[in-house]
């Protein structure tokens, strides 16, 4: 009969996989909103709090970049809530696109 054989452990190098966030594998999508000569600031400002629930102060921080910059970078999302951030921004007549972070 054969003997039963233990494994042996050597030393060596310990490899281990780290655990990143989901967000640093994925690559995303960023939601950006453009200047348009219609909106006024402050409405701009009031659609920033309203979608996506901000303070007054970044919501203005965001409206400034946009209206001095010509676009701002809103947030960085999964393709889903990338798609729904553009279209509630639609809905309140902003010119907002998403494109892919990579």
């Amino acid at each position: 009969m054969a003997g039963i054989a233990t494994p042996e452990i050597q030393p060596g190098l310990v490899q281990t996989t780290e655990d990143r966030p989901k967000s640093s594998l994925d690559p995303g999508y960023l939601v950006i909103c453009w200047n348009d000569p219609v909106n006024y600031v402050d409405y701009v400002t009031h659609v920033f709090q309203k979608v996506f629930g901000w303070a007054r102060a970044k919501a203005e921080f965001h409206m400034r970049q946009v209206h001095e910059q010509g676009k701002s970078v809103l947030a960085r999302e999964s393709l889903e809530k990338a798609e729904h951030y553009v279209h509630q921004l639609q809905k309140y007549s902003l010119h907002a696109t998403m494109e892919r972070d990579e």
